[in-house]
């Protein structure tokens, strides 16, 4: 009686076994689909995702580690693709980014979050970083999103969620050409004009709608401009908002100044630096987000 109990009880915790196995599986199916998400806490800080268009941005880029699975909008995890993690943007989104330190500017696909160090503004596959030609760690990069391609790709979403198909970016050799840069960007003078650019595919839904863009191994050459590092503290409409915390900030160095050409709510800019070294730019971060600063970014300029 007890061998037979035994025996049920072996059975029962095999199939048990299979159906977590089956369920992971289940789990880990791709399943595509437009996300910005709630707020999430990595560490001590917490993010707040939000759509966001017209993004032109500076920070240091990273190179997201090797992992399997899903990426945060249900996409399967390809280092051999053009794509990258940003903590608060929309997901996918199409984006422009630029090797300050060599001038090199590549096209990836937006889809996951990361990365975790809050003194990194994106993470790249291996193959973004490779074709951006990245050597090391906190690599100066401007990041703008193609707004266009970004907005046509949630409306693609939002039109054909349940039937979605994602095409992988092709792997291949990076083009030893240059593609036209973007408008009001010097090109290099090396290099001919690659005849085409990045290749929208049509969902089959509506006349604007995408579910994927195709990404090619190609690449635009810009002057290079490795900038200084800055820790931006915030962005005022009023001035007396700003006085506060800059005040607050003062035994660190903080500073204000006042555009008149910036959108309102950006008038008045908190900003502490430059920081002449990497290692001097994220202990400053540090000080800045204990000061209650959970925001704070680095920046190039």
């Amino acid at each position: 009686m007890i061998r037979k109990s035994a025996r049920f009880a072996g059975l029962a915790l095999l199939v048990a076994l299979a159906g977590c196995a089956m369920f992971k599986r289940q789990a880990a199916s791709p399943s595509p689909h437009y996300v910005v998400g709630e707020p999430y806490q990595i560490g001590r800080l917490w993010r707040y995702p939000r759509a966001e268009y017209g993004v032109d941005i500076t920070g240091l880029a990273t190179i997201n580690p090797s992992k399997s699975g899903l990426t945060a909008n249900g996409e399967q995890i390809d280092a051999n693709a053009l794509t990258a993690s940003h903590p608060t943007l929309q997901l996918p989104a199409i984006l422009r980014v630029t090797n300050l330190e060599n001038g090199r500017q590549i096209l990836v696909r937006l889809n996951d979050r990361g990365p975790e160090n809050p003194a990194r503004l994106i993470g790249l596959s291996r193959h973004a970083a490779e074709n951006l030609q990245m050597t090391h760690d906190a690599t100066r990069v401007r990041v703008q999103m193609d707004d266009t391609l970004t907005r046509q790709l949630a409306a693609g979403y939002e039109d054909s969620a349940p039937k979605i198909e994602i095409e992988a970016a092709p792997v291949g050799k990076v083009s030893s050409e240059s593609l036209a840069p973007p408008s009001g960007v010097a090109q290099s003078s090396r290099g001919k004009v690659a005849a085409n650019g990045p290749t929208p595919v049509s969902s089959g839904t509506s006349g604007n709608a995408l579910t994927s863009v195709v990404l090619k191994d190609e690449y635009w050459e810009v002057p290079p401009h490795p900038g200084l590092l800055y820790v931006d503290v915030g962005y005022f409409s009023r001035i007396d908002y700003a006085s506060i915390l800059v005040n607050r900030l003062a035994y660190l160095g903080a500073k204000l100044t006042t555009s008149y050409t910036a959108p309102r709510d950006k008038a008045y800019r908190i900003r502490i630096g430059p920081l002449f070294t990497l290692q001097d730019a994220e202990a400053m971060l540090g000080r800045t987000i204990d000061a209650g600063v959970n925001d704070a970014a680095i920046v190039v300029e």
